[in-house]
This record gives C-alpha cells, sequence and structure tokens, in this order.
C-alpha cells in the first residue's frame, strides 16, 4: 500500500465536507479558525510518518489533551483514578451536570468534562503542575518544543467557562476533587488550550498504538494500562457519538471541539485529523469521514 498517496485521496475526498457542520463559536478564541482547513498524518509503529493537508498547521488540542492526562495519572498512579471516575459511556453531553448529582459525584467517564476535571486534578496533586506535564509530555513524545499554550484560547475558554466551573464546585461538593477549585480550573483551560499539528499529536499518540512504549523506547505505560486507555477511547472517546464512531470507524479515537480527532491502530499506527466544523455532538464532520474512509481502504480495524 502506498500510504502517501492513500492519505492525499482521503483528503482530496473529504474537501466537499469541510463546511458541514459548524465551527465551536461558543469558545470565542476559536470561532475565527477557518472552516476550509483539513489536516491528516498517519504515524507508523516504526517511525514513518505520511500527511496531507493542512497538517502542519497547529490549532487548539481541546478535549483530546483528557488521554494525555490520563495515561499521566495512570504512568503514576496505576489505576487508583478509577475510584473517582467511571469507565462507562454516559449517554450525554460533554458538558452535562445531569448525571453528576445521581452518582454522588462519580463522573461516568475519564472524557466527559466532569470527569477530566477529576483526572486533572489527580494530575496536579502528582505533579504539581497538571497542563505543565501534559505539554511536556506532548514535545517529548511528538518531538516538537515548541508545542505550548495557547494564551488566548485559554483566557478565552476560562471568560466563558462558568458551566466547568460549576461542576468542578460540584464535584468538590462531594469531596472528588483535592486541590481548590481555581487552581483545577486554571491547569484544565491551560491543557485545554494547548496547540498543536496533526503531525504532531499523531507523534504524540503512538505509544497507544505501541503498547505503551514512549518515543525514545522505553515504557511509559504497561501494555495492560495502553489496553485500558484505548478501549475507553473506543467506548467513550466521541462524547455521546461513541457507537457511531465505532461503527464507522472501528478504531478507539478521541475528538476535540477544536475539529481534532486521533485514532489508534493497536501494532500499527496512530491517526490525527482536523477539521474545524462540527457535527451535533462536537465532532468533527470531514474528520470522522476521513477516518471512515481510511478503515476502510486499508482494512485496519480492531472489528
Amino acid at each position: 500500500m502506498d500510504m502517501q498517496s492513500t492519505v492525499e485521496e482521503i483528503v482530496a475526498t473529504v474537501r466537499p465536507l469541510l463546511r458541514r457542520g459548524d465551527v465551536a463559536s461558543y469558545i470565542p478564541g476559536l470561532a475565527n479558525v477557518s472552516p476550509d482547513k483539513f489536516g491528516m498524518c498517519v504515524a507508523m509503529s516504526d517511525g514513518e510518518v505520511f500527511g496531507a493537508g493542512d497538517w502542519h498547521t497547529q490549532f487548539s488540542i481541546q478535549s483530546i489533551s483528557k488521554v494525555f492526562s490520563l495515561a499521566l495519572v495512570m504512568s503514576y498512579d496505576y489505576d487508583s483514578i478509577w475510584r473517582r471516575v467511571s469507565r462507562e459511556p454516559s449517554g450525554s453531553a460533554f458538558n452535562s451536570m445531569v448525571q453528576l448529582e445521581a452518582d454522588q459525584g462519580i463522573p461516568r467517564n475519564p472524557f466527559i468534562n466532569a470527569g477530566a476535571l477529576v483526572v486533572t486534578d489527580r494530575l496536579l496533586t502528582l505533579t504539581g503542575d497538571a497542563a505543565h506535564s501534559i505539554r511536556g509530555l506532548l514535545r517529548s513524545e511528538s518531538g516538537n518544543p515548541s508545542v505550548d499554550v495557547d494564551r488566548a484560547v485559554a483566557a478565552s475558554e476560562a471568560q466563558h467557562g462558568h458551566r466547568n466551573a460549576a461542576m468542578a464546585h460540584f464535584l468538590a461538593s462531594y469531596g472528588n476533587l483535592e486541590n481548590p477549585v481555581e487552581l483545577v480550573m486554571e491547569n484544565y483551560f491551560d491543557q485545554c488550550a494547548l496547540e498543536i499539528s496533526t503531525e504532531d499529536l499523531a507523534k504524540a499518540s503512538l505509544f497507544l498504538a505501541r503498547h505503551g512504549v514512549s518515543a525514545g523506547g522505553t515504557p511509559f505505560l504497561s501494555p495492560n494500562q495502553s489496553k485500558r486507555i484505548n478501549a475507553v477511547m473506543l467506548t467513550c472517546g466521541t462524547y455521546d457519538a461513541a457507537g457511531e464512531f465505532a461503527y464507522r470507524v472501528g478504531l478507539p479515537g478521541k475528538s476535540g471541539v477544536g475539529g481534532g480527532i486521533i485514532a489508534v491502530v493497536p501494532g500499527r499506527c496512530s491517526v490525527a485529523v482536523w477539521g474545524p466544523s462540527l457535527g451535533p455532538n462536537g465532532n468533527s464532520v470531514a474528520g470522522i469521514a476521513a477516518l471512515d474512509e481510511f478503515t476502510t481502504r486499508t482494512g485496519w480495524s480492531i472489528f
């Protein structure tokens, strides 16, 4: 298979979809991103990289950061985080508070906002600076030391993050935060505002395709931990559309409202796509179509 030609063909195929959906305008820092942008990168487990479109353009990582915060917490603390966060699909929007009271302050999974706040809180306790730790992981795994926080986006999220703040206070009321709400929120907004390209994101995600082995060749996670993160990505990684994503793409994946999506083919590669226009569930319309094309053309699916 000529992977470079395959990626180029997929990007050309999905271009007519770029304006279907809407850019995430509820975060003012993302509202002005052009919907005509699209990038795709495939990073193979042996180090080869193939990309097309706007694959070197940086974008806001948003909820994809939750994968890296979870991985870091598990690398430091093994599986203790699962006493504070469940592993079940929520069936509700990523920023919903409906289930928190019924579940006594235990979020359904680490990839909805409430769960991510708990993971960020734990990482803050373990490292002293959650956002800085995630940035360090992205830099080391991608090989790009310039990955950093977009301060304008972080400030925009902080100014309009009332629902997330409400969640954090609600979690604290149940004793499910270890740190002050304000400090947790600051770290959470910074991690979501990290900027990265599809090339760097695909490289940074490779440890999940390599069964936990880092870019440097040393174990970052155990194979069992890597398997578990991939499993939660499959069932919970694309908000309340995880079933549709599994049906169309057939891979563990995690999306963000910045328009990015990562997907993992265990043992083979990681794939990153970016298209800012989102469908009704907050996932990139063109990005999902591209990943659907990718697994259809390659036959690389976990099913």
